[in-house]
């Protein structure tokens, strides 16, 4: 395939899960050495930096996320217009640091230190998985079935 073929491929013609995926950005120094990545999917809620551009060394907590123009909106982070109404400005992931992460997610933070959550998450729940197996074993479908 032609190289520009393949650069339209993944960039506008992309999917919604290949866009999704491009919208990492850096980790800080000290996140980089706690959990040993360079880069995390920017998510609502994280703080970040603004490396680039107008907004430089702007701090700030992500407020909005848009896929389709892989970017991402920064509280106060604001542009005026001439009739004096403001708008958010979204700036690219690439140009970005993140120097706290939402940890709400815990399977994002389990996967981020390394750790692999599926394994946690049954082991942790092993008692209420088990519980409805075991009421699946009476179908009610058949009992219903039979009425009929």
């Amino acid at each position: 395939m032609k190289p520009t073929k393949m650069r339209n491929q993944m960039i506008y013609q992309a999917t919604f899960q290949t866009k999704n995926k491009q919208l990492g950005s850096a980790l800080s120094k000290d996140l980089h050495k706690k959990y040993g990545k360079r880069s995390v999917r920017v998510v609502e809620g994280d703080s970040v930096t603004i490396l680039r551009g107008e907004f430089k060394g702007v701090d700030g907590k992500v407020s909005n996320i848009s896929v389709e123009k892989s970017s991402v909106a920064i509280e106060g982070v604001k542009k005026e217009k001439t009739k004096g109404d403001k708008f958010d400005v979204y700036i690219h992931t690439s140009n970005l640091v993140v120097t706290s992460l939402n940890s709400e997610d815990k399977w994002r933070i389990s996967k981020l230190e390394g750790k692999e959550p599926q394994k946690q998450a049954k082991t942790g729940s092993k008692s209420s998985k088990e519980a409805p197996k075991e009421t699946k074993g009476t179908d009610k479908t058949k009992k219903e079935g039979d009425k009929e």
